[in-house]
């Protein structure tokens, strides 16, 4: 059994996924939440997948011995992981944002024999008002340490369609992709705009911004230039917004923690200046505060 932990935007859409796949699958998720898609089932309008409908089971805590997507956001984090020691699953593959998060697991569950890993997940999906899976890449793709290919959960992803790999280790998994989330998520946030109007609303702060990122992500053992993220963010579709952008639209919570306030503590520990980060981190939080 696959147990998907959060069903919002990216755990819905491969809780989906595998149910559509035939794979035996249970959502785990809140009262509410359990009940409605116990009701009605996930329903997902994929720009890859086409629009489908999944049933899969629901439950309000993990399946002993299950392995386990752990899909929430970060700050929910503190709310599911009892119930994931108690659970004891076999394995753990996490996709949340960020990295502050991988030893916090690796501590709580590897003691009781639970496998861990935290990996990341390429896509642009969210949860609609009506409880609508909205994919709007044409793409979903799963990246895991290396030697994660032979765990049950990224076997049973492959099977239902979703691109997987397995390479690196969890550190350069988790970078590879918080060196561009981070400016992406911090800019369309500061700005409240677009992508691509926020990487040009202010030149001079965009440019700091990654000179900050770059050197924090090569600090941390991913080798990365400010060339390299302004031409990857380039790439990304300039009406993209980011999930941070949208909750502090709606007052939060966010994972402004996750891909802001934590950089600066990883800066001062390797004794960086990042004048821009945080600048821009604080620039939300105060908003967030008001």
């Amino acid at each position: 059994m696959i147990s998907v932990v959060g069903p919002g935007g990216v755990g819905g859409l491969l809780a989906a996924l595998l149910g559509r796949a035939g794979i035996e699958t249970t959502v785990v998720a809140r009262e509410e939440t359990a009940r409605r898609i116990a009701d009605q089932g996930l329903t997902a309008n994929s720009a890859q997948f086409g629009r489908f409908h999944a049933e899969v089971a629901t439950a309000t805590e993990v399946p002993p011995g299950s392995a386990v997507i752990l899909a929430v956001k970060g700050y929910g984090l503190a709310d599911v992981l009892p119930g994931l020691v108690a659970a004891q699953p076999v394995e753990v593959l996490s996709v949340l944002n960020g990295v502050a998060h991988a030893d916090l697991l690796h501590a709580a569950l590897e003691p009781g024999g639970t496998r861990v890993a935290c990996g990341a997940i390429q896509v642009e999906a969210a949860r609609l008002d009506d409880g609508t899976i909205a994919h709007r890449s044409a793409f979903c793709m799963v990246t895991g340490p290396a030697g994660t290919d032979q765990w049950r959960v990224m076997r049973s992803l492959a099977a239902a369609g979703v691109r997987t790999r397995s390479r690196g280790t969890e550190a350069e998994v988790l970078w590879t992709k918080l060196r561009f989330l981070a400016p992406l998520a911090l800019l369309t946030t500061v700005t409240d705009r677009q992508l691509g109007e926020a990487l040009r609303q202010d030149p001079a702060l965009t440019a700091a911004l990654l000179d900050d990122v770059a050197t924090l992500a090569t600090a941390e053992g991913v080798p990365t230039t400010p060339d390299v993220l302004e031409d990857q963010l380039h790439r990304f579709d300039p009406a993209m917004r980011s999930s941070l952008q949208l909750d502090v639209r709606r007052g939060g919570p966010t994972e402004l923690d996750a891909v802001g306030s934590h950089l600066l503590d990883l800066a001062a520990r390797h004794g960086l200046a990042t004048p821009a980060l945080a600048r821009i981190v604080d620039t939300i939080g105060a908003r967030l505060d008001a």
